[in-house]
C-alpha cells in the first residue's frame, strides 16, 4: 500500500506493508498543529583530547615524564640511576581497564620516582624526573 504525506509543503511517497492478519486504520484526517517546531543547524567542534592539567610543580618538561592520562599506576619499570635511552619503558598506568605504557622522551639518568604502584595519578602529573 502507497501513502503520500505532505510535510513542510513538501510531498512523500512511502510504501506501507501490512501483514497478514493486522487491521489498517487510518484516520480520515489528521488535526492541524497547535504549534511549529523550528529545527536550526547543530554546530560541532572538533573532538579533541583533553590537555594535561598544567603544571604546577616548577619542573621542567624537559627533565620529566608527566602522565598523559588520569590513571592508577601499575608497575614502575625503572630505579634512581638508572640510564635511559629514548622510549625505555618508564611507567605502566592502568586507565578505564587498559594499560598504557609510558616511554622516555629523553636519554637521560633517573633522578627521582614521584609514583608507586597502586597510586592514583592525574593527568599532567609528574611521575619520573630525569637528569
Amino acid at each position: 500500500m502507497q501513502l503520500t504525506l505532505t510535510i513542510d509543503g513538501k510531498k512523500y511517497v512511502v510504501d506501507v506493508e501490512v501483514t497478514e492478519g493486522e487491521e489498517l486504520r487510518m484516520p480520515a484526517s489528521f488535526p492541524e498543529p497547535t504549534s511549529t517546531i523550528q529545527s536550526r543547524p547543530v554546530i560541532v567542534a572538533p573532538l579533541q583530547s583533553p590537555a594535561p592539567a598544567p603544571a604546577g610543580d616548577g619542573l621542567p618538561d624537559d627533565k620529566v615524564c608527566r602522565s598523559p592520562i588520569a590513571g592508577v599506576v601499575q608497575r614502575v619499570n625503572v630505579q634512581v640511576g638508572q640510564k635511559l635511552q629514548v622510549d625505555d619503558l618508564l611507567v605502566v598506568l592502568e586507565a578505564m581497564k587498559m594499560e598504557t605504557n609510558i616511554t622516555a622522551h629523553t636519554a637521560g639518568t633517573v633522578k627521582k620516582i614521584m609514583a608507586s604502584p597502586g597510586e592514583a595519578v592525574k593527568g599532567g602529573q609528574a611521575l619520573i624526573e630525569f637528569q
